[in-house]
């Protein structure tokens, strides 16, 4: 099975927690073991969303996850960067995990939210989706859903090629 791991910083937003339950939900879907690596509060609040374990069913401490992280763990990695540190966080595991990934980048503040994605895109060559969030989700979960939507569709295309190539041989 395809593994996917959520990136949860520093809880602040609002809109943090339910995008990160409902991006297990779409993972899920989408044929992911998801796991969540998150702060303590973040970890706390996933727990609180989602008590019967429905969606997300394993949860990391960031820190103890970055320790033992090891290229070829993850199949998909997920960072919800809101923050300075969201965004040295995800930096650091896309370089580790070196895998399909996706930075969601939101913030009230339309400088920082530019700030981060530049960062990120100066520094990873990750997919990159954004909006301007904070109490109200919806921006950024229309985002997400087309971000994913369209990786499901170039999986299906690169299968679908695969499949090809090994019919021609």
């Amino acid at each position: 099975m395809k593994k996917a791991i959520i990136l949860l910083g520093c809880p602040e937003s609002p809109s943090q927690t339910p995008l990160a339950v409902y991006a297990a939900y779409k993972l899920t879907g989408m044929g992911y073991q998801v796991s969540v690596a998150s702060t303590p509060s973040a970890k706390k609040l996933v727990e609180v969303s989602d008590p019967e374990e429905h969606y997300v069913q394993n949860k990391i401490d960031i820190e103890s996850c970055l320790d033992g992280l090891n290229q070829g763990d993850y199949d998909f990695l997920l960072g919800f960067v809101a923050k300075d540190a969201a965004v040295s966080y995800f930096v650091t595991f896309y370089h580790i995990l070196q895998t399909k990934s996706l930075a969601l980048v939101f913030h009230r503040d339309r400088e920082k939210m530019e700030y981060f994605e530049n960062t990120v895109k100066e520094n990873t060559g990750a997919d990159i989706t954004s909006a301007r969030a904070y109490h109200n989700p919806t921006p950024l979960r229309v985002r997400l859903d087309r971000a994913l939507e369209k990786m499901e569709k170039s999986d299906k295309g690169n299968q679908e090629n695969k499949k090809d190539k090994t019919e021609d041989s």
